[in-house]
């Protein structure tokens, strides 16, 4: 005979008076409404594991070149490091570079780097104005993209911040090139990553839009005179000061450098090309660095020669970047 078939009964639930239900009701809502109030700003940001890019770096005191400072063990390895040179009136600058070719966030910087192989990041000094000081900390914890240096941001002394600038980048990052930029340039990086990357035989390279200058033996002597005033004058080849890039041997040879060992010059573009003029380096000329419209094979643009950089650059590079030409066009492979 088959099973009798088992009945299940539910058993009735336990008496409750409505306070207590509405008492119980009220406390989980209450804590609900605590914890989504106060404790959930408190919990980790999106992105706990990320590293923050920013960082201060006091390059007279670990990067002198001192035998008892080695640099940091723990380099980023990069292809490339690109510094942008930048100062405490340029924020409108950093605003269009982040508006057009600069990633604006630390997941599109950190895109562009898988994409190149090179960082990047704004290099910038200190000032004793409190004022500037507390907008550029808002500023670096908006956007997490600058290096800085504990030297004072004048423009008398940027010889020196461009020598801090390369040994605090060799410090920081395990790198082929070490690039100097200024914020005043439309750049492709995907362009200047294909030039970086090319085979060179030789180890000590200097890459930049290369001109002649004068050296400085008549103090009355200014870098701007026309040609004509300087004939007979002693000439030597450097690149323009907006963008260059030094090979990681060259670099390594600044950084051993003690303080005042060379000859700083009131120009900067002027005084690394002494420098590599005295290292016997091989000078690499490509003026595609120094382009003044966007082709199929410029790489950085900017309006030489009537200034240094792009003239207007907070409203001329928003134009640059609206034009196909600059965003949009195809590389076409060169060799000059």
């Amino acid at each position: 005979m088959p099973p009798f078939p088992k009945t299940f009964y539910a058993r009735p639930p336990p008496r409750r008076t409505s306070f207590l239900v509405f008492s119980c009701l009220f406390l989980s809502l209450s804590l609900f409404v605590f914890f989504f109030a106060f404790l959930r700003p408190l919990r980790d940001p999106p992105c706990p594991n990320r590293v923050p890019r920013s960082v201060k770096v006091l390059w007279d005191h670990r990067l002198s070149g001192d035998s008892n400072n080695a640099p940091v063990e723990t380099r980023h390895k990069v292809m490339a490091f690109v510094g942008i040179q930048t100062g405490f009136r340029s924020v409108g600058r950093r605003q269009s570079l982040r508006n057009t070719w600069f990633p604006s966030d630390p997941h599109g910087l950190q895109g562009l780097e898988e994409a190149t192989g090179l960082a990047f990041r704004f290099v910038i000094g200190k000032t004793s104005d409190r004022s500037k000081m507390s907008a550029l900390q808002k500023e670096v914890a908006q956007y997490d993209d600058f290096i800085l240096l504990d030297i004072e941001e004048e423009y008398s002394k940027l010889p020196y911040k461009t020598l801090a600038f390369f040994k605090a980048a060799y410090a920081l990052f395990e790198a082929e090139f070490y690039v100097k930029a200024d914020d005043d340039i439309y750049l492709r990086p995907d362009r200047l990553s294909l030039l970086l990357a090319k085979e060179r035989s030789h180890p000590q390279t200097y890459i930049g839009c290369m001109k002649k200058g004068p050296v400085f033996t008549d103090p009355k002597l200014k870098w701007y005179e026309p040609l004509s005033n300087l004939l007979g004058k002693e000439y030597f080849l450097h690149a323009y000061g907006p963008i260059y890039a030094l090979s990681a041997d060259v670099v390594s040879s600044l950084v051993a450098l003690k303080n005042n060992s060379f000859r700083m010059f009131s120009n900067e573009d002027v005084t690394i090309g002494a420098w590599m003029l005295a290292m016997n380096v091989n000078h690499e000329n490509n003026l595609e660095l120094c382009a003044r419209e966007c082709t199929s094979t410029s790489i950085a643009v900017w309006d030489i020669p009537k200034c240094s950089g792009l003239c207007n650059p907070e409203k001329r590079m928003l134009e640059l970047h609206q034009k196909e030409s600059c965003t949009q066009s195809p590389t076409v492979d060169s060799d000059e």
